[in-house]
């Protein structure tokens, strides 16, 4: 009688669980939330450098409080569905934890990559600007590669800390921290791939030459496989891909915009 009614509480809490999205619907929610991401940072950095008549400090003030409060709400709105990464670096960190599948990480990164073309054009549309441009702006450097290594390192590692002991919070941590990264890094925390590719489609205020912007992409890949492995370890107490560090919840992350110095 026991295990019956063992078995039958079992079957009602399975009943109970939520079913899992379908894949067409994340990667859409990836997409779309992504598109709106480089929107608010490409947007704001053209709004910014125009109302402060090119005064830096200025700009990077207002780029800091739109990308911070509009990367909140993106992650508020979006993470129930998707989990709201909008950026490939916390993509990849959900595979190495285990909780993403390779195929469905390959849809999202491909629906993160089209999202940022689309905010690109979406800003640029916003203020007469053609479609796209390709970025002319010199932005390279060891000094910048670390900043970006750093940013993404810190990114990823609130993203897991938070997720794991204060879920409630992740979006205004997430937010917090990269509104503070404008600021305390050299390269204004990008941090995510799908951002730096945007970046080579303007030629705006955080426009950036194509052939810097993957020394970008690869410091912020390495950042992104330094904080994985090491923070899974310091707050669930286990290396990435065990059971252990596959039930801590994924950390739900993008990024902001390089300005234009002057």
């Amino acid at each position: 009688m026991a295990t019956v009614s063992s078995l039958r509480a079992a079957a009602s809490a399975a009943s109970a669980a939520p079913p899992r999205i379908a894949l067409a619907r994340r990667v859409a929610a990836e997409g779309i939330g992504t598109a709106m991401l480089i929107a608010v940072v490409i947007g704001s950095g053209i709004h910014a450098h125009r109302l402060s008549g090119g005064d830096a400090t200025w700009a990077l003030l207002a780029q800091s409080l739109a990308g911070g409060a509009g990367l909140f709400a993106l992650l508020t709105i979006f993470g129930p569905v998707s989990g709201a990464h909008l950026n490939p670096a916390v993509t990849l960190s959900a595979v190495l934890k285990g909780r993403l599948r390779g195929d469905e990480a390959l849809a999202y990164v491909v629906g993160q990559l089209a999202g940022a073309a689309l905010g690109v054009a979406a800003a640029h549309a916003m203020y007469g600007m053609p479609a796209w441009a390709v970025g002319t702006h010199a932005l390279s450097g060891s000094a910048l590669w670390w900043s970006e290594a750093l940013a993404t390192f810190g990114l990823i590692g609130v993203g897991i800390a938070c997720g794991r002991h204060a879920p409630g919070q992740l979006p205004l941590a997430v937010a917090a921290y990269i509104a503070a990264g404008y600021w305390f890094t050299a390269s204004s925390s990008l941090a995510n791939p799908a951002l730096a590719l945007a970046c080579v489609l303007t030629d705006g205020p955080s426009g950036i030459r194509p052939g810097d912007a993957a020394g970008y992409m690869l410091a912020q890949l390495a950042g992104t496989l330094l904080a994985t492995p090491l923070f899974t370890w310091l707050v669930v107490g286990e290396t990435t891909n065990t059971s252990a560090a596959a039930g801590a919840p994924a950390p739900t992350l993008p990024m902001p915009a390089r300005r234009r110095a002057g």
